[in-house]
């Protein structure tokens, strides 16, 4: 693993014990579950997991993963019988084929996995992608610019394998620490 991400991460859940509390989901979530035709899911660095319960909820069959033992154990204390949790660094882990009817990748972003999360889609599976953006009028201190999106970016990011259904550029939910401008985007696998 990811020596140093899994030290920062379990560090961060450990010392900002709000992150580990309970959470609505994405606001835009309820929405890209109406594009989705399976119940088979991916949760792709669920942290505490809000989105993850959010869909187990709605009769998804959800494997959750992220870096953190410390996100993970308070996502399993949940006992939600429709979540399987794993403990992935994603600098390695070998995303499954034609798995999964619904990804989600939120409030983290890793460009270079994207392509990969395209090929775990089954065929007409939707990725649903929702992340920060650098933006002049973010409250938080400046991040490392690897880890936001420029303006539009996010439709760059795909090829001919899919097709966008939706595309956002909006400020985040009031529930997060900050107020940050945040980029979504839903894309269905032809």
């Amino acid at each position: 693993m990811a020596l140093e991400d899994k030290i920062k991460w379990n560090n961060k859940y450990k010392n900002t014990p709000t992150l580990l509390e309970d959470r609505p989901q994405s606001n835009k979530l309820s929405e890209v579950i109406s594009f989705t035709k399976g119940n088979k899911a991916l949760d792709v660095a669920c942290g505490s997991g809000r989105n993850s319960i959010f869909l187990a909820n709605n009769n998804f069959l959800v494997t959750s993963i992220d870096i953190s033992e410390v996100a993970l154990e308070e996502l399993n204390n949940k006992n939600n019988k429709n979540i399987t949790t794993k403990l992935v660094d994603l600098d390695s882990f070998e995303f499954e084929k034609e798995e999964y009817d619904l990804i989600i990748m939120t409030n983290f972003l890793d460009r270079k996995i994207i392509p990969q999360l395209v090929n775990s889609l089954k065929e007409d599976g939707i990725l649903f992608i929702e992340t920060y953006m650098f933006h002049e009028e973010n409250e938080k201190p400046p991040s490392n610019p690897a880890f936001l999106l420029s303006e539009g970016e996010l439709k760059t990011l795909f090829d001919e394998r899919v097709e966008i259904v939706l595309y956002d550029e909006f400020f985040n939910e009031d529930f997060e620490l900050y107020k940050m401008r945040k980029q979504a985007i839903v894309v269905r696998k032809k």
